[in-house]
């Protein structure tokens, strides 16, 4: 009870500042309707937790604003190599009993939103006051004061339409448990035998038969989202020029992916006591394993309207994929993005 008196009373006591007092300034100018037109960013790190395949990379985004009609982008990202950024290609590297070749992880999605309404409303802005005497240690350690500002903020509600197309590895073992399969299920096509549980290692000891295939996915998205765009700028007296530029949408999607194939299994039958391959690789169908067309998400993506900036995004839902094995969330950074309005015109006067 006395440490949270004291507490309490230390917090009450720095409650009054002598620096927060009223503070005026001039409007340079706001106009949410005056964006670029056009933004082109690249994501030197990506980060996905993906349920058939853990992955991180690298990536790059475009967005373009057709004036207050449509707005375009187009995405792609892949991952930087095999360790680290490529889970289950890096295991199937190190313990991959099959002969299948793995699939680098590789995402690409382009599409469109129709604004359906795109008006302008008034609201406000919270705009945190700095000098440029706050500068290190004493910015670190302050607590900024902020005012808000009255502004425009143009609002668009928009309906979302788009292609997805993506390939990647998995492990097979997990996707067969996650659906109550074993390797007998697999159904050899040229004479094979049913894959054994169990196999004899080249360093003579048993091990578990580990399998790994490639996916891939080609598939369409549809949805709605909501934007918020505000661009204003003032000048405080006392205090630097604030500003507010934020591009930011939400949006919700429904994903449907009618074409996903997956690797049948290359095994070949290993030497029971030196592990060494004893015949051709025989071929596996495995049509018994089930994948969902299905799938959801929802996600958030923020760009500032500046020259050079950065962006960031997150999504988190359900990607159509192998049945049991469809959860992902995802989190990416953009930087540097550039931002232009594609009026390079200029007045020109006779003599």
């Amino acid at each position: 009870m006395a440490a949270f008196l004291v507490c309490s009373t230390s917090l009450f006591a720095q409650g009054e500042r002598k620096d927060k007092t009223a503070v005026t300034y001039e409007e340079i100018y706001d106009e949410p309707y005056s964006v670029n037109k056009l933004f082109v960013g690249i994501q030197p790190l990506y980060g996905e937790l993906f349920v058939a395949n853990v992955n991180a990379g690298f990536g790059a985004e475009a967005a373009y604003y057709l004036r207050d009609k449509a707005d375009f982008r187009v995405h792609f990202r892949k991952t930087y190599s095999e360790r680290f950024f490529d889970f289950s290609r890096d295991l199937a590297s190190h313990q991959a009993s099959n002969d299948n070749d793995i699939n680098v992880f590789n995402y690409f999605e382009f599409g469109g939103t129709y604004h359906v309404k795109d008006f302008e409303e008034s609201s406000k802005t919270k705009m945190f006051l700095y000098k440029k005497s706050y500068k290190g240690d004493k910015w670190a350690a302050r607590v900024p004061l902020s005012a808000d500002v009255p502004c425009k903020v143009r609002k668009i509600y928009g309906i979302r339409l788009g292609a997805i197309i993506w390939d990647s590895s998995t492990d097979l073992n997990r996707a067969l448990d996650a659906q109550d399969l074993t390797f007998a299920d697999l159904k050899p096509e040229d004479g094979g035998e049913i894959i054994p549980d169990q196999e004899m290692g080249l360093k003579g000891k048993m091990q578990d038969v580990r399998l790994f295939t490639n996916i891939n996915a080609a598939g369409l998205y549809v949805g709605g989202s909501m934007a918020w765009i505000k661009n204003v700028a003032v000048n405080f007296d006392k205090f630097e020029e604030g500003i507010d530029d934020l591009i930011f949408t939400a949006y919700a999607d429904i994903l449907y992916s009618p074409m996903i194939t997956m690797d049948d299994i290359f095994y070949t039958t290993k030497n029971s006591t030196t592990g060494a391959k004893t015949e051709a690789s025989h071929r596996y169908d495995i049509g018994a394993v089930k994948t969902k067309s299905f799938g959801f998400r929802l996600g958030i993506d923020g760009r500032f309207n500046r020259q050079l900036s950065w962006a960031y995004g997150a999504e988190v839902g359900y990607r159509p994929a192998i049945e049991g094995r469809t959860f992902y969330a995802l989190l990416k950074i953009a930087f540097p993005v550039f931002g232009t309005n594609l009026d390079y015109k200029v007045e020109s006067f006779g003599k």
